[in-house]
């Protein structure tokens, strides 16, 4: 099975960022994947295939050896030269740059102080120590904001020796920004580096004013309250990017939740329609973010169908509401459903190792069960919450959350009615556990990330057991676009199976 290998490989490779960072970087699962799919869209030959394959040996003992830096180095090296850009010294300088500081979400009448890093150490020769420009743009990246100037004597070598700029903010209106970094030698740019922060007037006093409202309010939503502090804290700690978090949005649902909550009022009870939710995931201490929806007509005297919505690779929970042409809630309304989506703890969480082996990796294995955890909590939450048939409730998800459910659908077989795989991966071994269970299957023959053949081998063991399931190829579909379309078919199979 090696094409299920290095789909594990791809995919399953979970790497948290160093400590010492405040942003966090992509993760190395995501850019493998983006960097594998290129490749196999491209199809590269001649020369550029055999520096590639350079670069795929050197990835795989930078991999072994545990070695992250190196990694993101050469993945740089590999996705440049599938642009057609050529691989300089400057390009190797600049993929090694990355800005950190010790708080992205921050109050702009605070000090703030920004500093610049190295991943690893590039191949170039520097003359002379090389300057820095400083600037804050806007989100979008094209419009200055505000300059800071120009920086003189930075070191040669960042990994020892960072650089530290001292920057105002004040009178930045509120609001996502770019803080850039041009670094030069002799007035020639060799490297640049972006972070994104956001700026938030009274941050110390609106978090304190949460916590101390959370400390009167229902055990009920002391979580939803608490949400967006311990989300900004995780996120300055650089456990999470910044992208996982809307504080502007998760901060007013906050304070409309304590407000509701000092006058004695849980603004959840009979809430239908699009909304989040969040908990407490006591093994993790954090506070996860899940989001429901819950058809109009909701009545508590009667049982619903759930469906339990996995995202793919650095998705969110939003995925299955903002994404997909926003074709799955409008379904689930017409059809009766409510949905969850969890964020599955982190956005390459891989939602555990089902009934394989767990990872080697302590970091690795403590992610993965943390991400199964918190889609078995959030299914037990919403069933404590609503009126759930329990001999209704199914699983889908697209990509990673494909492979997840397959994962946890054979480690929790007694749960599902039926489940729905979009673009994924499993182990046909595993399928001895859930052949009581009807399954809908969806690819396309074309996709460049996930092979149709992780589909395929399924649905050839699937036909030796005689398993219940409909498999539908799409003759040029690629990753994403079988999706959506395959939505209205995913309701129907849903419709026609309950558990005896």
């Amino acid at each position: 099975m090696k094409f299920l290998l290095i789909l594990v490989i791809a995919i399953g490779s979970i790497t948290l960022p160093p400590p010492a960072q405040s942003q966090a970087l992509t993760s190395l699962s995501s850019l493998r994947v983006r960097y594998n799919s290129q490749k196999v869209r491209q199809q590269p030959a001649g020369e550029l295939k055999a520096r590639l394959d350079e670069v795929d040996a050197q990835l795989a003992e930078a991999a072994r050896l545990g070695l992250t830096g190196e990694t993101r180095r050469l993945l740089a090296q590999g996705t440049t030269l599938l642009a057609g850009d050529p691989w300089t010294a400057q390009a190797d300088y600049s993929a090694s740059l990355v800005l950190r500081s010790e708080a992205v979400v921050v109050d702009p009448n605070q000090p703030y102080t920004l500093r610049l890093e190295q991943i690893y150490r590039p191949d170039i020769e520097l003359s002379r120590a090389p300057d820095a420009t400083v600037q804050l743009l806007a989100a979008g990246g094209s419009d200055k904001v505000k300059d800071f100037g120009r920086f003189e004597g930075l070191s040669r070598d960042l990994r020892e020796s960072p650089y530290f700029f001292d920057l105002d903010l004040s009178g930045v209106p509120d609001g996502n920004y770019l803080l850039s970094v041009s670094v030069s030698e002799a007035d020639q740019v060799i490297g640049s580096s972006q972070l994104t922060i956001h700026v938030r007037q009274g941050l110390d006093e609106l978090t304190a004013r949460l916590q101390q409202g959370a400390a009167g309010a229902p055990a009920s939503v002391r979580a939803d309250i608490l949400y967006p502090v311990d989300r900004m804290r995780q996120v300055n700690r650089g456990r999470l990017e910044l992208r996982t978090f809307d504080p502007e949005a998760d901060f007013a649902a906050a304070e409309a939740v304590l407000a509701a909550a000092s006058t004695g009022t849980d603004p959840f009870i009979g809430r239908t329609g699009d909304f989040k939710r969040h908990y407490l995931l006591e093994s993790a201490n954090e506070i996860m973010p899940y989001r429901l929806y819950v058809p109009t007509g909701y009545d508590p005297a009667r049982q619903y169908p759930l469906v339990v919505a996995l995202h793919g690779l650095g998705g969110t929970e939003n995925s299955f509401f903002d994404n997909y042409e926003q074709e799955f809630p409008p379904l689930a309304e017409a059809h009766g459903y409510i949905v969850a989506a969890p964020l599955g703890f982190r956005v390459d969480g891989s939602y555990g190792w089902g009934l394989g082996d767990p990872p080697a990796d302590p970091t690795v294995r403590s992610v993965q069960q943390h991400s199964e955890e918190d889609v078995m909590e959030v299914l037990a939450r919403v069933q404590a919450q609503y009126n759930i048939d329990p001999n209704r409730i199914y699983l889908t998800g697209h990509s990673m959350g494909a492979i997840g459910t397959w994962k946890i659908a054979a480690k929790y077989p007694d749960v599902w009615a039926a489940i729905g795989m979009f673009a994924g991966s499993g182990n046909p071994d595993t399928l001895g556990a859930m052949r009581h269970i009807p399954q809908y299957v969806v690819h396309g023959d074309a996709d460049p990330t996930v092979n149709v053949r992780g589909s395929r081998i399924m649905v050839a063991r699937m036909k030796d057991l005689e398993m219940t399931h409909e498999y539908i190829e799409v003759p040029g579909g690629n990753h994403g676009d079988v999706v959506a379309p395959g939505f209205p078919g995913l309701f129907e199979f849903f419709d026609k199976y309950s558990k005896p």
